[in-house]
């Protein structure tokens, strides 16, 4: 039985997404080579072309014929996958609190000051938007 498809890319969808947020659109040769300079992920063309017409069939792309090709481009916005990402981590592992997520990022990565800093800077800014 196959498993549900996710709402949220795949790790290898991810990593195309990616490739295409930074610049698109692009034929499948240079979501290739990008791939496999980028991210470090050598995959047969075959592999990719397959990707992506099942990236395309979830939505995740567009794709439009130029000549033999087609070109690919990314249908959904970094901060739209981004923060779906990031609110089912939320609710799953964090149980909904923001704090507790937050305290686990902080105790667990290596931040230096001026990622510190840049961090009290906006929880700042959140704060006294929160006031307004």
């Amino acid at each position: 039985m196959a498993r549900p498809e996710s709402e949220h890319p795949t790790e290898l969808e991810l990593e195309i997404l990616k490739v295409l947020w930074d610049e698109s659109p692009l034929p499948v040769r240079e979501v290739r080579a990008r791939l496999e300079t980028e991210a470090d992920r050598p995959l047969a063309h075959s592999s990719v072309i397959t990707m992506l017409n099942i990236m395309h069939r979830k939505g995740f792309l567009r794709r439009r014929k130029d000549g033999k090709a087609f070109l690919f481009t990314p249908k959904v916005k970094k901060e739209s996958v981004s923060g779906g990402m990031m609110g089912d981590l939320l609710s799953r592992v964090f149980d909904g609190s923001p704090s507790a997520m937050m305290l686990n990022l902080l105790e667990t990565a290596d931040i230096d000051a001026d990622e510190l800093a840049e961090l009290r800077k906006l929880i700042n800014r959140k704060a006294k938007e929160r006031q307004s």
